[in-house]
């Protein structure tokens, strides 16, 4: 192994951890032996029992990825209680399930804030004290196949999505191979498309995916523990989950 590899990450932050895909990766790399900070806005009882069961390994919190302030309060504390952070998981965002016109300018600036902002502002703290201690991390920012196909009722969604896959190639740059940063875009799970698309698109898509199947965080989680720990050249990728339905 080259000695300027970027390591594999051993104390990894995840927001928007309490459920779904979130909830999946950090199950996945506390049984990979990680050390695991998760926050979301609400702390659900599965993530309270994955507490109990990993009472070394996880600490988890009630934080809004919009309050820039707790979250930063919430790094410190994961930095004194489970060590310095190599790792970023950026998972936690909000949907959309209306029409352009009729989105309001309040709504926008929410999906704006919560997918895209507030993601790029706790990478960025995260970043600075991950390079002031001398570390080597990894990044992985869950984004969407929404970036790169078209989806009616879903536009400002996908420009948040699309503006973290055009940040994490800058990132990767910019880092210059200190962290390597890269994206993970799922197709979507069904539980989002059914809020979103009627059933007549929800056929269609599954029809023309090869593998027959709408996406599952099981999908989704062995590629974000890749990029997280496998000794990889992979930087200032997107990589898409979604058997192949955008192609």
């Amino acid at each position: 192994m080259k000695s300027d590899l970027v390591p594999p990450a051993s104390v990894v932050l995840v927001s928007g951890g309490s459920r779904g895909l979130g909830l999946a990766i950090v199950t996945d790399l506390l049984t990979a032996g990680l050390k695991v900070a998760a926050f979301a806005r609400t702390v659900t009882p599965e993530l309270t029992a994955l507490g109990e069961k990993y009472p070394d390994h996880l600490y988890y919190g009630a934080v809004d990825v919009n309050d820039a302030e707790a979250g930063q309060a919430f790094v410190r504390t994961v930095e004194t209680t489970l060590g310095p952070i190599d790792g970023l998981v950026n998972n936690a965002a909000i949907g959309q399930d209306s029409l352009h016109v009729h989105t309001s300018p309040d709504q926008l600036a929410r999906i704006i804030q919560t997918n895209l902002t507030s993601p790029l502002i706790l990478t960025r703290f995260v970043i600075r004290r991950m390079l002031a201690k001398g570390l080597k991390g990894r990044i992985v920012n869950v984004t969407s196949i929404c970036a790169q196909r078209g989806f009616p009722g879903l536009v400002a969604y996908s420009a948040t999505k699309g503006g973290m896959d055009a940040a994490t190639r800058s990132l990767a740059r910019e880092l210059g191979g200190r962290v390597l940063a890269n994206a993970v875009a799922p197709g979507f799970f069904a539980s989002e498309m059914s809020a979103v698309l009627g059933q007549t698109q929800l056929d269609q898509i599954v029809r023309r995916t090869p593998t027959g199947h709408l996406t599952e965080p099981d999908d989704v989680v062995p590629v974000v523990r890749m990029l997280l720990l496998e000794n990889t050249n992979v930087n200032g990728q997107v990589l898409a989950v979604d058997g192949a339905a955008s192609i």
